[in-house]
């Protein structure tokens, strides 16, 4: 027992020893005494926050009820349950993940209203691709999606990864 403390306490004193050497091979670049130029005396900068970029928005948080939406794949098939749902500006819809993830919430830009694709992708917090939530794995997580702000419409959605075995819905904002 005592040859292993001792092997391994050695060990560790050899890695660490071969570690220690990186820096001594870098070479410095830096300049001391730069050669003296003009320069232009530096402004402070404003003390406001900048404004968002154009075409951006801020996520708005849910005001009104929120519904919940099972995201289901077992015997029976892949689905959301329920699949077709209707919500009114500052609802919000929790996905919740029950079986035979992984699942997410996908909106396809091409086939949603134009005057709300910017705020629901405001609302959506960690995409893993545009209009698209991150992948639910476990029983009971969950992702929420605020229609706060978003346009009136029919929104159709899938699960990208049982979209061939037509996981899909419908959301239609008031």
């Amino acid at each position: 027992m005592r040859f292993i403390g001792r092997a391994l306490l050695a060990s560790a004193f050899v890695l660490g020893a071969c570690g220690g050497d990186k820096a001594a091979t870098t070479t410095d670049t830096t300049v001391v005494n730069p050669p003296a130029t003009p320069t232009a005396t530096p402004t402070a900068a404003p003390a406001t926050t900048p404004a968002p970029a154009a075409g951006t928005m801020a996520m708005k948080p849910a005001t009104g009820k929120t519904i919940e939406v099972k995201m289901i794949g077992d015997a029976q098939g892949y689905r959301f349950d329920p699949a077709n749902v209707t919500v009114k500006q500052g609802d919000a819809i929790k996905f919740i993940m029950v079986a035979g993830g992984p699942h997410n919430v996908a909106f396809d830009p091409s086939t949603i209203p134009a005057a709300g694709k910017d705020q629901l992708s405001a609302n959506m917090l960690n995409q893993m691709q545009p209009l698209s939530s991150p992948f639910l794995t476990a029983p009971n997580e969950n992702y929420v999606i605020s229609f706060a702000g978003v346009a009136p419409g029919v929104y159709p959605y899938n699960c990208t990864p049982h979209l061939a075995n037509n996981m899909k819905g419908v959301i239609t904002v008031q």
